[in-house]
Formats: C-alpha cells, sequence, structure tokens
C-alpha cells in the first residue's frame, strides 16, 4: 500500500475536522461539568502543542526506560510511569532490562486472578478490587496500569486465560466497567489489553486470525467497547497478533476505524512490548505511545535503542521530510497529554496507600466469593474444626507461591499466606498434617528445570500421611510457571501434570475422604472426579489465599462463585478445539475461528455437548428455591426495558448467597444464534429462611445481533425465550416475549 499517495494529500485537513467532530461527539454525551472539564484542558493543549519542537513531540510517542516515556522538563510536562499488572503493581524493573530492580519498598498487595474477580458476579466487588489497585499504583508513583486484560477464554489450553475473565462478553463487560472506574477514580489510567483477538499465547506474536465480522462485534469486542463507551477508560494497550494480514496494534480496521472512528475513543493507544511493526502503519492506524520494541538499552550498539523505535527516529524523518504531516504527531500528542491531565497533572489526583487493612480486606473478600464448589457429596465440605480430627494436606501447591511467576502479572507481595498456613492458622484444635507428594521442578522464563526431589518417596510419604489420616485435602492444578497457566506460550496437556492423577489414586487407595482443592486459572481434564468427595476451585488468590480457602473449607463462608467459562469433559468438546489445527493452534500461523459465535457454553448448548461443569455453575452450602418467575409484559420495542423478576428463597440452614442468571435465545431467527446467551444476573445474599424478590432489567437493543449485510446491529423481530435458572445448564423457568 502506498501510504504517501493515499493519505498525505488529506491527513493535515482530515485530522483536524476528525478531532474537532469527535471533541463535539463526546462534549455531548457528558454532563455539563465533565463538558467544561474537558474543554479547559483541551484548551490548555491547544496552548502546549505550538511550544514543543518537533523533536519533542517525537520523543513523547516512544519509551525511554523499560516502563516510562519522556515528558518535557522545559515547559513542566512530566514523564508516564506506567507498570504491570491487573493484579497488583509488578516489583520495580530496571531501567533498560527486564532484571528486577532490588528495591526494597516496592512489595504491595496481590490482589486474586481476573478468573477469580468474573466468578463473583458481583460488579461491586469489582468497583473495590480497581479502587485498592489504584491506590496501591499511586503510593508507587504510577501513571498507568497495564490490566485489566478482557480477552475472551477460547480454548482451555490458552495459557494467559488466568488473567482474563472468562468466556462471555456480557459477564467481562459487566465486571470491567467498574473495575475500571474504581482503578481511574485514584488518578491512575487503566490500560485495557489486548486489543484484540489475542486469545492465546502460542506464536501469538505472528499468528494471523481469520474471524467473522459478527464473531468479532459479538464476541470479541464487546468488553473493549463497554470500557471505551460506559468507563470512559484512558488507555488501550495492542495484541501482538494479526488480524486478516494486519498487525493488531496499529490496525486500520481494529484501531483506526472501530476504537478511533465508531466508538469516539479519546485515550491512548499504547503498543505491547514489542508488537509495533512499522513507521507507517503505525503512524496512520493509530499507535500513540510504543513501549519495548526490542530494546537492549545502552549496550554496545544502538539498533534496538529507544531512538529507533518506529515512532522516533524513523518518524522524526518522515515529518521533517513532509512524507507524513505534522497533524498526525500532533493528534497522538494531544492524546499523550490529555492523558497527563487526567493523571499526572491532574489538580484533584489523591494520595496512594499500600498494604493496608482494607486492600487486604478486600483481596480476601473477592477471594472467598470467587472461590467455586464444584462438587459435595456426602456435605464433604465444611469440615468442622474438632479435636481428634487429623487433615492430610497433600500436595505442592499447598506451599508453592501463586504470586510469583505467569509472566508479565507476577507480583512481589509484602506477604502471601499459602493454602497450608491458612489451614494451621484456622484450625485451632484439629491437628493438620503435611506431605508434599509430588514437585513440579522450577520455570525459569521459557525453560522448565526438573525437580530434583525423588518421586517415588515424595508419593511413599504422602501415602503414609494419607492414611494416618481421618481425611485428605489434596492441594493440586496448574502451576503460574512455563507450559501452564503462564504468559509466552500455552499448555500442551488437558490433564494434571507432574504425575498428581497416580498419586490421588494411590491415596484413595489407603484413604477413603478425599476433597480436592483445585488452584488454576484453566479448566482442566477430571477424569479423577469419582475419587474424591468434594472439590473446590480456587483459582491464584493473591496474599490472603490461605485465608480465603480455609474460610470456605471451614465454613466460615459460604461459597457462592460461579464458573466464568465452561470445563470440557474432554478437550475436543471444547468449540475451538473440535475443529483441529486450522482453528487451534493454526496452521502455517494462520487461524480460522470456525466455531464463529458458539464459544464456550454457547457451544455447549447449542450443540448439545455435555460440559463436565457448565458456565455460571457453582454449589452452595445452603439451598435455594426460585418462585414467581415473571417479566413486566408479553411485547417489546426497541429502546424499552424487558424486566424480569424472580423470588429467591434461602431454604437451607445458614446464610448464603445465589446468582440468578437471565439468558436469552431466538429459535426461529433469520440467522445462525446460540440457544441462548447471559443478557443479566443479579446475586442475592440471603440469611436462612429468608426470600428476596430480585428484578433484572435488559434492555430491548441487547438483543441485537450483528448483521454483516448491513455491517451494523440489527434487532430482529418476533418471539424470544428467556431462560431463568442459576448456570447455563440448570434452567428453572422459560418465558416467552414478543419484539414488534
Amino acid at each position: 500500500m502506498n501510504f504517501v499517495s493515499k493519505y498525505c494529500k488529506i491527513a493535515s485537513c482530515l485530522s483536524l475536522i476528525v478531532l474537532l467532530l469527535n471533541c463535539e461527539n463526546k462534549d455531548s454525551k457528558k454532563s455539563d461539568s465533565n463538558v467544561s472539564d474537558f474543554n479547559q484542558i483541551e484548551a490548555k493543549i491547544d496552548s502546549i502543542i505550538p511550544l514543543l519542537t518537533l523533536e519533542e513531540k517525537v520523543a513523547m510517542c516512544h519509551a525511554q526506560s523499560k516502563f516510562s516515556t519522556k515528558g518535557v522538563e522545559r515547559l513542566g510536562i512530566p514523564e508516564i510511569w506506567m507498570a504491570d499488572g491487573p493484579h497488583g503493581v509488578r516489583a520495580e524493573v530496571s531501567w533498560d532490562d527486564w532484571a528486577y530492580a532490588g528495591w526494597t519498598n516496592d512489595s504491595i498487595t496481590a490482589f486474586p486472578a481476573l478468573t477469580c474477580l468474573a466468578s463473583t458476579f458481583n460488579p461491586e466487588l469489582a468497583n473495590k478490587y480497581g479502587f485498592s489497585l489504584g491506590e496501591e499504583a499511586r503510593y508507587r508513583k504510577k501513571d498507568i496500569i497495564l490490566g485489566p486484560g478482557v480477552n475472551i477464554y477460547r480454548t482451555p489450553m490458552n495459557g494467559r486465560n488466568f488473567e482474563y475473565m472468562g468466556e462471555d462478553p456480557f459477564l467481562t463487560s459487566t465486571m470491567v466497567v467498574p473495575y475500571v472506574k474504581g482503578l481511574q477514580s485514584t488518578g491512575v489510567a487503566a490500560c485495557i489489553k489486548h486489543f484484540a483477538l489475542n486469545n492465546q499465547e502460542r506464536w501469538r506474536d505472528k499468528v494471523d486470525v481469520y474471524v467473522s465480522d459478527r464473531a468479532l462485534h459479538e464476541i470479541y469486542l464487546p468488553a473493549f467497547k463497554a470500557v471505551v463507551t460506559e468507563a470512559d477508560v484512558w488507555a488501550i494497550m495492542g495484541a501482538y497478533n494479526k488480524f486478516r494480514g494486519q498487525y493488531t496494534t496499529h490496525h486500520e480496521l481494529l484501531t483506526k476505524k472501530i476504537l478511533k472512528g465508531d466508538w469516539e475513543y479519546d485515550g491512548v493507544v499504547v503498543s505491547d512490548w514489542s508488537s509495533a511493526h512499522t513507521t507507517d502503519e503505525a503512524a496512520y492506524f493509530g499507535l500513540d505511545l510504543e513501549m519495548g520494541t526490542g530494546t537492549d538499552g545502552l549496550g554496545l550498539t544502538t539498533a534496538n535503542h529507544y531512538s529507533q523505535y518506529y515512532l522516533a527516529t524513523p518518524f522524526l524523518e518522515k515529518l521533517k521530510s513532509g512524507e507524513i504531516p505534522e497533524s498526525v504527531v500532533d493528534e497522538k500528542v494531544r492524546r499523550i497529554l490529555r492523558l497527563m491531565y487526567r493523571t499526572n497533572m491532574s489538580e484533584n489526583r489523591p494520595v496512594g496507600r499500600a498494604n493496608t487493612k482494607a486492600h487486604q480486606d478486600v483481596a480476601r473478600k473477592i477471594a472467598t466469593e470467587g472461590i467455586v464448589l464444584l462438587k459435595n457429596d456426602n456435605n464433604f465440605f465444611p469440615i468442622e474444626d474438632k479435636k481428634e480430627l487429623t487433615i492430610a494436606v497433600i500436595g505442592e501447591n499447598a506451599t508453592r507461591s501463586m504470586t510469583a511467576g505467569g509472566g508479565s502479572s507476577e507480583l512481589k507481595p509484602k506477604f502471601e499466606i499459602s493454602p497450608l498456613q491458612g489451614l494451621q492458622e484456622r484450625y485451632k484444635n484439629a491437628t493438620i498434617t503435611h506431605a508434599l507428594g509430588y514437585h513440579s521442578g522450577k520455570s525459569i522464563y521459557d525453560e522448565i528445570v526438573p525437580s530434583t526431589y525423588n518421586a517415588d518417596s515424595l508419593k511413599l510419604e504422602a501415602i503414609q500421611v494419607a492414611k494416618e489420616a481421618d481425611i485428605v485435602l489434596f492441594v493440586g492444578g496448574l502451576t503460574k510457571s512455563h507450559l501452564q497457566d503462564c504468559e509466552g506460550d500455552d499448555r500442551r496437556q488437558y490433564k494434571l501434570p507432574f504425575g498428581q492423577e497416580e498419586l490421588l489414586s494411590a491415596v484413595k487407595a489407603v484413604n477413603k475422604k478425599v476433597g480436592f482443592v483445585l488452584v488454576t486459572g484453566n479448566a482442566v481434564e477430571m477424569e479423577w472426579l469419582n475419587q474424591v468427595d468434594g472439590v473446590i476451585q480456587t483459582w491464584y488468590l493473591g496474599s490472603m489465599a490461605g485465608h480465603a480457602i480455609a474460610d470456605v473449607i471451614s465454613g466460615d463462608v459460604n461459597p457462592s462463585g460461579k464458573l466464568p467459562f465452561s470445563f470440557p469433559k474432554k478437550l475436543e468438546d471444547n468449540a475451538a478445539m473440535s475443529f483441529g489445527e486450522t482453528s487451534y493452534p493454526g496452521v502455517d500461523m494462520k487461524q480460522e475461528y470456525k466455531e464463529d459465535i458458539l464459544v464456550g457454553y454457547r457451544w455447549h448448548d447449542t450443540k448439545n455437548i455435555e460440559s463436565q461443569y457448565a458456565f455460571g455453575y457453582g454449589m452452595s452450602y445452603t439451598y435455594f428455591k426460585f418462585d414467581n418467575v415473571s417479566v413486566d409484559k408479553e411485547s417489546y420495542i426497541k429502546d424499552e426495558k424487558i424486566k424480569i423478576s424472580c423470588q429467591v428463597s434461602n431454604t437451607g440452614n445458614r446464610e448464603g448467597a445465589e446468582v440468578v442468571q437471565i439468558y436469552i435465545g431466538k429459535s426461529d431467527s433469520k440467522v445462525k444464534r446460540a440457544l441462548k446467551e447471559l443478557k443479566g444476573f443479579s446475586k442475592v445474599n440471603l440469611e436462612q429462611g429468608k426470600s428476596e424478590t430480585i428484578e433484572v432489567s435488559i434492555d430491548v437493543n441487547k438483543l441485537a445481533f450483528y448483521d454483516e449485510s448491513i455491517s451494523d446491529w440489527n434487532l430482529e423481530k418476533g418471539d424470544y425465550n428467556i431462560y431463568v435458572g442459576n448456570a447455563s445448564n440448570n434452567i428453572f423457568e422459560t418465558l416467552k416475549i414478543n419484539i414488534k
């Protein structure tokens, strides 16, 4: 493509026109006070841009270190400092390389991974999560937090699924908006990632994704759109992969047309580290801040120095020659200055706090609400603390740190309560014993160092400890290491690693009372399920992990978490995996999303493929009854609200919370549809014997499908089914409505 001939003649005029129109459109959506503030900031930016030299403008558009960009000291414009990641503020990294700087004051609160947050089905907790993280970022003097991640859970093999919020775009959107609002209320920008279609780590920097426009808009973009249009997010990070032949970080359709055009996004687009590829596309297709492009710091060569980034010297030379008009860099600088006025140049920026009791309480609350009770035969859980009871805790995950590892989301918490420690501190009467049972070795970047422990000795010790106990808690699953739940590559197996299944069988042979504490960020194969009486899915829970796990196991907290993604019985039951290599991981670096819109439970329900555990599933220590399910009327038109009500009663013997889930489907549609899609939910907490009527309101317009024939949303008239349940496969009432 000839960028010069195509763009240069019109870019200068169009850039100003589009900017003015976007500002006007943005203003129309804001309150009067916000309009005034916005206009004041824009006026200040107008006065600053003419004062900047071309060199200063370009310097603002690329990194000066691993995690910072230049300011303009002579004008009092500060540097921008950013940090990973979505679950806590990463330890301080050296200026020019990935080595840690060795600070002694950069320990923080580690919050649960985002899979856990999504499992709470509690938007209020998402807001508290974001606010607490923002306060810790402010304490560390950060301007941007690189997160949260909202890429859709397409396959259980994705090594980075634990950083995201599951397989459903509605749930992800509903949870991420309050998170972003909470975070940005502290004067720190959220940087939503990874835009877009980064749904695997294997070959992530080169795989070329092909997906229909409909699946793009219905499945993979809604959460990004929600944070732009509902949360006014201030930064978005590009992805590594290609989409239809073009890298997504500077993509003509995704970044320029959809994000900055259709959605009128007024924030900054940041590259992922080394995700920029050309100067022309970065200039014209929406990249504003280029980070991490092959930097080797100040070594013997300058080839990879910051000055050689695509938006550095090559950009400057094209601006000086007139090949690229100055209006292009001015538009980027405007966005960067706008970000600064929202963060490090804001007059109202609050102070920061780290490792407070309030933050730890939020982390513990999210962890306990996110833990999912999957199986509980014979009321195995909760386990009473009583004398003469011996509990054998077996498994490496009982003591392994789960805040370390995982890639860019690894953390350096002030402390981390392990599952074993949490149980030991909670159970004062019972006797807690422990055996490692198995050992995973070490993962150093993309290398696995085998364990130095003798596997047979570990197994024999675990069998003996289990034999002498009354009950066993097997604490296993995955680790945040290479080829498991970790950035940089995907899993290689769906089964449990490190011989856990064989160990579990051996333990079961000597002790019939076994419960499994599953520590993962992903679904796993469960052929071993009939060997255990109970299973709780605990995720990676951060600083307060052990306390939260003990809270639920002891019954101090009644579990209320719901799965944010389906657990397929076998790997080929997953939609993406069922179509073979062309669908995942791709062939010759090209990949087609052949399942289209049928992702996760949409696939299982529509194709009638039974899952091991369904999306939205989660048990409780109490029981709930659902009555008087109704809809406010039978017929609707666009722009109206559908109001579904349901009486929920706690019929058990303890306080608990339940999530009423509303799915909607259309069986006689003129286009292919999923059987049903989540469109609303409500979490209600009830004391024993109490009832409450909940109401869920759904915008009729949200029932539209993306019509590829008109490249827009289309609300189809006719009959729709409303499914009311507490999991995608557990529907207790079906209602019919009509859309005129």
